[in-house]
């Protein structure tokens, strides 16, 4: 990506998706993203290249995962995934030469994984946590992967306070027109509802009580654009 600042204007999901020419992509957490459909790893490839030109002649260059089923895309413009106006532009110029080339985008293979890490009112974890998984500090609240590969580490307080005993659960995000049906694909899987905001975001139990929250309330987050 270009330079990232966490200074710079954000634009909400919901103005994003206003944009023309934006309707392959959805917003997750840490930017705006779009999965195209390969046959074969060249095929990706030649994608790959296209992207890259583009980028080069915006001036604001994405995250490629490039494998032989596929390419997924990243694009955001501040440290925290917000998101500008040149994603916008970005993610225009790709959808317009992925499908004048044929590529199809789907959905369904996206998703972002994200590690919430409970700690008590007094207690600071973060720094362990950004050590021992080799990432950087964000914000008041976030460690993140610098090479942007590996699920960011949320701390949070745990309400009520539970001295001395540490919670870790998983925050996933998906496009919000694929987050119900990951909800009813779960449910049906042994899963247990443990509560629900619909549309924005559900927890569900495991077999075994651990907690995943699946949230679907990044691809239509609404805010301040000053924020």
């Amino acid at each position: 990506m270009s330079e990232a600042t966490d200074a710079a204007p954000r634009m909400s999901a919901k103005t994003f998706h206003k944009q023309p020419g934006v309707e392959d992509w959805r917003v997750l957490f840490w930017g705006a993203y779009v999965h195209y459909v390969c046959d074969s790893l060249s095929h990706a490839v030649e994608l790959a290249g296209a992207v890259g030109r583009i980028a080069d002649d915006v001036g604001h260059f994405p995250d490629l995962d490039v494998r032989p089923h596929g390419v997924t895309i990243r694009t955001s413009t501040r440290r925290d995934g917000g998101l500008g106006p040149l994603d916008a532009e970005l993610a225009r110029r790709i959808q317009e030469a992925a499908r004048e080339a044929g590529y199809r985008s789907d959905p369904s293979k996206l998703q972002v994984t994200g590690i919430a890490v409970a700690q008590d009112r007094d207690a600071d974890v973060r720094p362990f946590w950004a050590t021992i998984m080799g990432y950087d500090l964000l914000g008041d609240e976030d460690a993140i992967d610098p090479q942007r590969r590996g699920p960011h580490v949320w701390v949070h307080e745990l309400d009520p306070p539970k001295p001395g005993r540490g919670r870790t659960h998983i925050d996933l995000s998906l496009p919000a027109d694929q987050a119900e049906a990951r909800v009813a694909a779960a449910l049906a899987a042994g899963g247990r509802l443990v509560n629900s905001n619909s549309p924005h975001w559900w927890t569900i139990a495991s077999p075994e009580n651990h907690g995943i929250d699946i949230a679907a309330w990044p691809d239509f987050e609404d805010f301040d654009e000053e924020d």
